[in-house]
């Protein structure tokens, strides 16, 4: 059958059908997979793997949505009016500078999206696929009809399949039938009765998770054909919510915006009784409505959010909800596992033990039983296989193992073909143990595989170079401590010989009347960077706690090497954990550094007792057990490599290398964001109150008006846009992590920030006052373009000034941010033509200043740039705004 009959062909019901026969039908091989060449036409016919999502906007959308605004509306209908009164210049001015602010909010709009369109993509799902017999992983979107995939514990099944081979593969189904209990899978063929999804034993579902096992399927349906497909419209994701940070500007600027409306009645009717001309004073009263209205802010901030996350991604932290950006700055306690997020996730075997003598630790391999009998074990009981290159591929301890058995010359793949594995029992997180069964000659032997204190009470006997006897438990627990003292994490292997196949239906009788054939002891040693990324986290009031699967003793010794365990800290075990209350748990957790050989549904406790304690956590996770606990977290932390699916579609943050250090990083970022959104809005909103008080106070002193409606939108345009926006890429300042998190629900203004705004926004309306009631007294003609200029400049020069809320600019220097420094030099540049280019003139109202008036304008618009640095140093010394 070809590409097109595939498609043309009314799909059967898999379900009714042998593996096999839907191997035929779909023209692959169960074993094999399709080849890449058909993987590519199959693409191009059938398309992506992906639900249809709701419409986005497309660019002209966006760009006719920045005219819909309240306030641009009553804007163009204040050009209609001035054109239709005879000043074509106002109108034409008017018009401009609406279409460059739409222009400016369309870039900062789609750019965000495009950002947010980039890291959805850096998110998108994998999964594990043979094709041409390999195995290799690839995007979930690429999958097509006839595909063989490789799904197990933690996976999201990435299209529909009908499942071909199987190891206690069980499923939750929830998403698409209701059913809670995880659904036990099979490979036969149903009847007629099979007709509810529910039923259908031998098939896994696009969305559905896997709990439990491993299994090969068949994709028999891809995106919209699946039967996700058909509720798609329920499960698409909707626009994504607002972060509490938007939320509270948002409602700030909706009174704010209150406030303004009414100051600018307040100046129309002044402007009015004073004989001003009726035209002049609606649109001096719209302009000013539109300058003074934060109505930008929030997008603003979006913006800023969404390139912070962009830059975290390029750091190796794909931040999947907006608002863990702003919670990582108030973050106090991060939780992280131990294996490959503060250790390399390198293992390798640094020790063998066993009853037959001294342990093995370098060098050959000691000959006669029960050696080879453990590494036979450890190289089948492991399903970590190498690829095409050579390279091994799989869990890291069972690389690792693999490796070791290997170099005895034990090869794997040598001797799975003398005793091919027929039952597998995988490993879960409460026995602790994973089993094989192998056809070895006329019976079969089991090997078994697991954490010492959970297998070795399983044992009767012990394999010696004598052959068996009875075990002493009390001298291979006793090693195993010993092993795990010196940080090497422990692992038990055994066996078990069997006449005939056992039942998989107790997996009890399978693992109980072990024979004990040795210990091995691997070392994954610490990243280099880790401990620095801890004493970092110190440094910034952040407490980093150790969870792990691991042996306490292991533990211990691993979190004193990074510095996580300190004088008086204390070590928790699951044991003792399970037997704390509640309040005992909360008590205990503000001393405990590291918990040991806890499993992943204790975690979810121990993130609610720091929360308890009025601790921000955040919580690293890979399983399928973690997800409630990186949801319960306040940044749940999923890892990209070694991590499940589950574990990441729970999660606000994925770590793309798994690596502690980069949870710091993240932290760093978070609070460099916060603080450059509370730069602009100080900035944004020093220059509205400097604009307001201008305007407002001017009539009341008997000034006449000191700013045209066009002066006014220009300054909103040009110095509130290009400089506010620079300030978003400023880098983190020195001290950044050496002070304490943010309160989680500190207002945006706490600090200080509000008397900030306060006094240099009365500051700069006081000194552009000033100039028009000099030029008033003295009759200089050219009053109106210095209050222009002396305002402009002096936002300028508090973009520069703000940088930092302690350290001079002196001390920054220009060449920290480029991005500011060139915003100033064309927005200076932008207002010096709007004063000597002759044909703007008319435009914007201006008249070119002599020599000394520009001099006088710069002198005066660095008054606000003095008194900024004057209260930084002041800051300096501890007299002002001292940090908590």
């Amino acid at each position: 059958m070809d590409a097109p009959a595939l498609r043309a062909a009314a799909p059967p019901d898999w379900h009714r059908l042998e593996a096999e026969e839907v191997a035929g039908r779909l023209e692959t091989g169960i074993e094999a997979g399709l080849a890449e060449g058909e993987a590519g036409r199959r693409l191009a016919l059938h398309g992506a793997n992906e639900l249809t999502e709701g419409k986005r906007r497309s660019p002209w959308l966006m760009l006719a949505a920045q005219f819909t605004d309240f306030m641009i509306v009553v804007l163009l209908a204040a050009a209609v009016v001035a054109g239709l009164v005879g000043e074509p210049e106002d109108s034409i001015a008017i018009v401009v500078i609406v279409v460059l602010n739409a222009v400016i909010g369309f870039v900062q709009e789609y750019r965000a999206e495009q950002t947010m369109a980039a890291l959805r993509q850096l998110g998108a799902p994998h999964a594990r696929v043979v094709r041409d017999g390999q195995v290799a992983e690839i995007a979930a979107g690429d999958l097509v009809p006839g595909d063989v995939v490789i799904v197990e514990a933690g996976n999201v099944v990435p299209a529909d399949l009908r499942l071909a081979k199987v190891a206690r593969l069980k499923v939750q189904e929830a998403a698409l039938t209701g059913e809670s209990v995880p659904v036990d899978k099979g490979v036969a063929p149903l009847g007629e009765e099979a007709t509810a999804l529910g039923d259908r034993a031998n098939m896994a579902y696009k969305g559905t998770i896997v709990t439990y096992g491993r299994a090969r399927g068949i994709v028999v349906a891809t995106g919209m054909a699946t039967e996700l497909g058909r509720i798609a419209t329920l499960l698409q994701s909707g626009i994504e919510g607002q972060t509490p940070l938007q939320r509270r500007l948002a409602q700030f600027g909706r009174l704010l915006a209150l406030v303004a409306l009414a100051i600018c009645a307040v100046v129309f009717a002044a402007g009015i009784l004073r004989g001003e001309p009726l035209v002049l004073m609606f649109l001096t009263a719209v302009s000013l409505a539109v300058a003074a209205i934060p109505e930008a802010l929030p997008a603003v901030v979006t913006v800023a959010l969404a390139m912070g996350a962009g830059k975290m991604a390029q750091r190796n932290a794909l931040v999947r909800r907006l608002p863990a950006v702003e919670s990582l700055g108030s973050v106090t306690t991060i939780c992280s596992d131990k294996t490959g997020t503060l250790t390399q996730n390198r293992m390798r075997v640094a020790r063998m033990w066993t009853a037959a003598g001294p342990a093995w630790t370098e060098g050959p391999v000691p000959e006669g039983e029960p050696w080879p009998q453990l590494l036979r074990a450890m190289a089948l009981c492991n399903d970590a296989v190498e690829d095409a290159s050579g390279v091994l591929q799989g869990d890291p301890t069972e690389t690792a193992l693999h490796a070791a058995a290997g170099e005895a010359a034990f090869d794997k793949e040598e001797l799975a073909a003398a005793m091919p594995r027929v039952m597998e029992l995988p490993f879960d997180s409460d026995r602790k143990r994973m089993t094989t069964v192998h056809r070895d000659g006329a019976g079969y032997l089991a090997l078994t595989k697991g954490a010492p204190e959970s297998l070795v009470p399983r044992c009767t006997r012990v394999a010696t170079a004598r052959g068996e006897t009875a075990i002493d438990w009390t001298a291979a627990l006793a090693e195993a401590e010993r092993m795990a003292a010196e940080g090497l994490r422990v692992l038990a292997v055994a066996s078990r010989r069997w006449d005939g196949l056992p039942s998989g239906e107790a997996i009890d009788e399978v693992e109980e009347g072990l024979v004990f054939l040795g210990l091995v002891g691997l070392i994954d040693p610490p990243r280099e960077e880790a401990a620095a990324a801890v004493a970092e986290c110190v440094s910034a009031g952040i407490r980093p706690v150790m969870i792990t699967g691991d042996h306490p003793v292991t533990a211990r010794a691993i979190a004193q090497a990074l510095g996580i365990l300190g004088e008086g800290e204390a070590v928790i075990d699951g044991v003792e954990l399970a037997s704390l209350s509640p309040e005992e748990l909360r008590g205990r957790a503000g001393a405990a550094a590291v918990y040991a050989r806890v499993n992943p549904e204790q975690k979810i406790r121990i993130v609610e007792a720091l929360q308890a304690r009025g601790e921000v956590v955040a919580m690293t996770g890979d399983g399928v057990n973690d997800a409630p606990a990186l949801r319960r977290a306040d940044v749940g932390v999923a890892m990209g490599r070694s991590g499940t699916d589950v574990a990441r579609e729970a999660s606000h943050l994925v770590l793309l290398d798994d690596n502690f250090a980069t949870i710091v990083t993240a932290v760093r970022e978070g609070r460099r964001i916060y603080d450059n959104i509370r730069k602009f809005i100080r900035y944004a909103m020093t220059g509205n109150l400097g604009e307001i008080l201008t305007i407002f106070v001017a009539p009341f002193l008997g000034l006449p008006l000191p700013l045209l409606p066009i002066h006014i939108l220009w300054v909103n345009l040009v110095t509130d846009g290009l400089p506010g926006l620079a300030l978003a890429m400023e880098p983190g300042e020195p001290g950044l992590m050496r002070r304490p998190p943010r309160p989680p629900r500190e207002n945006v203004f706490a600090r200080g920030l509000w008397q900030r705004i306060a006094w240099a926004g009365l500051a700069m309306g006081a000194v552009c006052i000033a100039v028009q009631a000099w030029a008033h007294a003295t009759g200089n003609a050219h009053g109106q373009t210095m209050v222009f200029t002396v305002l402009a400049l002096s936002q300028l020069g508090l973009a520069l000034a703000i940088r930092s809320e302690r350290d001079s600019l002196f001390t920054q220097g220009l060449g920290s941010n480029p991005w500011l420094a060139g915003a100033v030099a064309l927005t200076l540049g932008l207002q010096l033509a709007v004063i000597y280019v002759p044909w703007l003139n008319p435009i914007f109202h201006t008249q070119p200043l002599t020599a000394a008036e520009l001099v006088l304008c710069l002198g005066l618009s660095c008054v606000v740039f003095a008194g900024v640095e004057i209260e930084k140093a002041l800051i300096r010394a501890g007299w002002l705004f001292r940090e908590r």
